[in-house]
């Protein structure tokens, strides 16, 4: 069975992270930084949107240069400065207990593949996925269906479970024709049990006995 995961918000808990490099761009130009709060509800679209929602809510002025300035930063600090974003409790057991089983396991992120990579290199995840796709890897981003297709076509599995956090992987989900898992613990802006999900789930133990239910089917 192919099992594909969100990243931010679904596997790690990676605002901190996310903030403090988002903080320094805003320190280097006497901005106000971001607090926790904001910077969950900027992530999910990709690093592009989260810098226009940044510079909205510090009312930066909007010039196409300062934004692709402030973005490149960001993504340079992103790829180089060490990241701590810790994975939610359950995940590593549930990941190696899937290996196990030989389920293929892949990531779909609007992350950009530099902050991707640094971010699985230094979390492990480079060795316990098949497969991964990000932000900048096609001339698309979710809520698209074509990069879930694209990291589905480079599996084996014969069926699919898409497992995210935010109404963003819902409409995904949607627009590809997956079932799809959500985690009710991640960035999404409503109320968890109003988005679109085939199952929902609070802790990742009870993610197994999904992926068990839908074999049996």
């Amino acid at each position: 069975m192919n099992i594909v995961f969100d990243l931010d918000g679904t596997l790690i808990d990676s605002a901190p992270d996310i903030r403090a490099i988002a903080n320094t761009l805003l320190t280097d130009i006497d901005k106000r930084g971001l607090t926790l709060q904001e910077t969950r509800a900027f992530i999910g679209e990709g690093a592009a949107v989260l810098i226009q929602r940044m510079m909205e809510a510090r009312n930066i002025e909007a010039e196409p240069d300062m934004h692709k300035k402030l973005l490149a930063t960001f993504i340079g600090r992103y790829e180089t400065m060490p990241v701590e974003s810790p994975f939610y409790p359950g995940v590593l057991r549930l990941l190696t207990q899937l290996q196990a089983q030989k389920h293929c396991l892949a990531i779909c992120t609007n992350k950009p593949e530099g902050p991707t990579r640094a971010v699985l290199r230094q979390s492990g995840l480079i060795d316990m996925v098949d497969g991964f796709i990000c932000g900048g890897m096609l001339n698309t981003r979710k809520p698209d269906p074509a990069m879930l297709h694209h990291v589905i076509g480079e599996l084996s599995g014969a069926q699919t479970l898409y497992v995210g956090d935010s109404e963003t992987d819902a409409e995904t989900a949607i627009r590809a024709g997956v079932p799809f898992a959500l985690f009710s613990g991640g960035y999404h802006k409503g109320r968890a049990e109003e988005i679109h999900h085939d199952w929902l789930f609070s802790h990742f133990d009870e993610l197994g006995s999904i992926v068990n239910q839908i074999i049996s089917q």
